[in-house]
């Protein structure tokens, strides 16, 4: 095994080295996860040449300032398929009409956050006003509008409604309304967006068709010849990524980033290895897994997939 092992090497930065001569750092320097980062780059890279290519990720990390690099990589149609959760939705309307997400602590004190008018995320501060208020008001303004076109609506036609209602360089609705990327939120009811549609339901003429996503996404599955997925985080925004793919025989290249573990068994910490088993990675597939927090990763891996789209 010895003679197929390569040294590790000791590694100088270069201020002056562009992103793509970092990567190649990282892969040199080899230990702990940077190794991991440069093979998932390459793994990204390569996946760019797929039909079809998922990005899945969970809400929180749009409270952050990756929103941006999310709309991003939308607006620039890296990905084509994107599979997220309410929190989304709900994070991105809510900055996108006006929501100011301010820079706080972990170690606060929540109940005086309470008492000041603040939901906490992690070391993020959302004023209570700027959240569950300010959506519902926004869900019910559109929702007037499109009650007179038809009552009955899927999630991803809905979103690309919105979408086309904010204007906003940052904004994940609107990159994908604009690049007609579609949205995918299999959990929509779990969230403030999920419930102004159920409670705007209760008094007005408005259905959710959640059966016309699943055709869609089945309809991109089954004519995919490749497909490729970065999936940020777990949960069901993770398993409906690769649950769907399994019905053309599993991803062909992917990469996750989490910071779960495997052995407690969960979905959100298991390993693509363990995807294998139940057909949703090919056997033959390329992927790899970075345990790291994402707001860390995500902006190189992002800045490395837009420099080598742009050489490409």
């Amino acid at each position: 095994m010895s003679e197929l092992l390569k040294e590790v090497k000791d590694v100088k930065v270069n201020p002056k080295m562009n992103l793509l001569e970092l990567v190649k750092l990282y892969d040199d320097i080899h230990g702990f996860m940077a190794s991991h980062i440069a093979r998932a780059i390459n793994i990204l890279i390569e996946g760019l040449d797929c039909d079809a290519r998922f990005l899945s990720f969970t809400g929180n990390l749009v409270a952050t300032g990756v929103r941006g690099i999310f709309a991003q990589l939308i607006e620039h149609k890296l990905f084509n398929v994107i599979i997220t959760t309410c929190g989304t939705i709900d994070h991105d309307i809510a900055r996108a009409f006006g929501g100011k997400y301010l820079k706080g602590y972990f170690e606060a004190d929540d109940i005086e956050l309470k008492e000041k008018g603040y939901h906490r995320l992690g070391n993020v501060y959302i004023p209570i006003s700027d959240y569950g208020p300010l959506i519902e008001k926004k869900v019910y303004q559109v929702l007037d509008e499109l009650i007179k076109v038809k009552e009955e609506w899927g999630v991803r036609e809905l979103l690309w409604e919105f979408g086309k209602r904010i204007s906003d360089e940052y904004s994940i609705l609107s990159a994908a309304y604009k690049a007609k990327v579609p949205i995918y939120v299999p959990g929509i009811v779990d969230g403030a967006f999920g419930t102004a549609l159920f409670t705007y339901a209760q008094t007005h003429k408005f259905k959710i068709n959640l059966f016309k996503d699943m055709s869609e996404l089945a309809e991109i599955v089954f004519r995919s010849k490749k497909s490729m997925a970065l999936i940020i985080g777990g949960g069901i925004s993770k398993h409906h990524t690769i649950w769907w793919n399994q019905f053309k025989e599993g991803l062909d290249y992917v990469v996750y980033i989490t910071t779960a573990v495997e052995y407690d068994g969960s979905l959100s910490g298991a390993r693509p290895r363990e995807a294998i088993t139940w057909g949703k990675i090919r056997t033959t597939a390329k992927h790899e897994i970075i345990y790291c927090d994402a707001t860390i990763v995500l902006p190189i891996i992002a800045a490395a997939l837009l420099a080598r789209s742009k050489k490409d």
